[in-house]
């Protein structure tokens, strides 16, 4: 689809920030993958920090280090402050503001209507933590986006504008990798098996219910590899617990890893054991997808349409049981049972979730609104 403007319109991105925010990857790979014959890219982040900053900032987008939402407090100075980010809005002559941020925040999209520019935004989380704010940012909305099918029908049935758009991911950079036994400071021995969760160590990740489900496998060749930041209150938890109760030996914490692939090709399964009713749609899981991985996960929204075509591998929420039952059968598959299942899995996220696709959806929903 070609524009009919002589020259590409300006698209922000905007997002808090690419160090603590779950979409950075995401808004990376947009950023990266849209077509700058069309459009020119802008993304604008509260800060500089963080590892993933630097890939972000060697791309060929203009990145401005600036706030785009603002405290509501206090009131007697809001006004002045949302005016101000109008003025970086029309400054810039941006054509349409997309936003990743998380939160409902309704600053952002008033100072974009002061500036008389089309702004939407992408609903990530299934929480409504605050309905009356999130009403004001969506009626504020010339548009939104969703990632699962669960989400329109749970807060958006009064709203015509809003479409269903998953999220993709590079499946080239994700590709199917044979399983090793070693990295870094990790050996596995020839018949261990291996699971995997890579995971924001939170109390609604689940993870002391993998770490149940350890306890009812209970051999010790399954081994449980566990990516991601550790040092918080409940990552704590977590790693006290598997001392505790003497899983050390068979469950290892890696800490925070920027780039997830080689631990991936360490496992034979992956599990995401979230123990809420609701997920956005988490993208580790799908990592493990494309990266040619059998992946269990909890029957829960966000989770189940990621896994819509591979039904027996999902299971209850808060049940370490079942876990280990479908581990086991893994475990018990055949050497080509299980290779045809892992391609099926790589097969499904490029498919559905590849980011050529992600992106195309996008371009065509910016250039709907900026000819409109």
């Amino acid at each position: 689809m070609k524009s009919n403007r002589n020259k590409p319109a300006r698209i922000l991105l905007t997002i808090p920030n690419f160090d603590s925010a779950g979409s950075g990857k995401v808004v990376y790979d947009l950023a990266k993958q849209i077509d700058k014959e069309l459009f020119e890219v802008h993304i604008a982040c509260s800060n500089d920090k963080g590892p993933f900053f630097k890939l972000v900032s060697a791309l060929d987008v203009t990145i401005h280090i600036t706030n785009t939402t603002c405290s509501y407090r206090p009131y007697i100075s809001l006004p002045s402050k949302i005016f101000k980010i109008a003025g970086f809005f029309k400054k810039n002559h941006f054509d349409l503001i997309h936003s990743w941020h998380w939160s409902s925040d309704w600053t952002e999209p008033l100072a974009a209507k002061i500036a008389g520019i089309k702004w939407i935004y992408t609903k990530k989380a299934m929480s409504w933590g605050s309905p009356r704010n999130w009403k004001i940012r969506s009626r504020l909305a010339s548009f939104i986006t969703t990632i699962n099918p669960d989400m329109r029908k749970l807060y958006f049935n009064k709203f015509n504008n809003i479409r269903m758009l998953p999220l993709g991911l590079d499946t080239n950079y994700y590709s199917f990798q044979p399983k090793t036994f070693q990295y870094k400071e990790i050996t596995f021995q020839q018949n261990d098996f291996v699971i995997i969760s890579v995971v924001n160590l939170i109390k609604s990740k689940g993870l002391e219910v993998l770490v149940d489900a350890m306890k009812f496998i209970n051999e010790p060749t399954v081994k449980l590899l566990v990516v991601g930041d550790y040092s918080s209150e409940y990552g704590q938890h977590i790693f006290n617990k598997v001392k505790s109760e003497n899983l050390d030996s068979r469950i290892i914490f890696t800490g925070k890893v920027l780039d997830v692939r080689s631990y991936i090709a360490l496992a034979d399964v992956f599990v995401t054991p979230t123990n809420v009713n609701w997920e956005g749609m988490p993208m580790a899981p799908v990592e493990a997808m494309a990266s040619g991985r059998i992946v269990i996960g909890t029957d829960t929204s966000g989770i189940n349409f990621i896994l819509d075509d591979f039904k027996d591998f999902l299971i209850p929420p808060n049940n370490p049981a079942a876990i280990a039952e479908k581990i086991l059968m893994v475990k018990s598959m055949t050497p080509d049972k299980k290779n045809e299942l892992q391609w099926n899995y790589r097969r499904k996220a490029i498919d559905a979730f590849a980011v050529e696709t992600f992106a195309t959806n996008y371009q065509k929903l910016y250039q709907e609104l900026i000819n409109a």
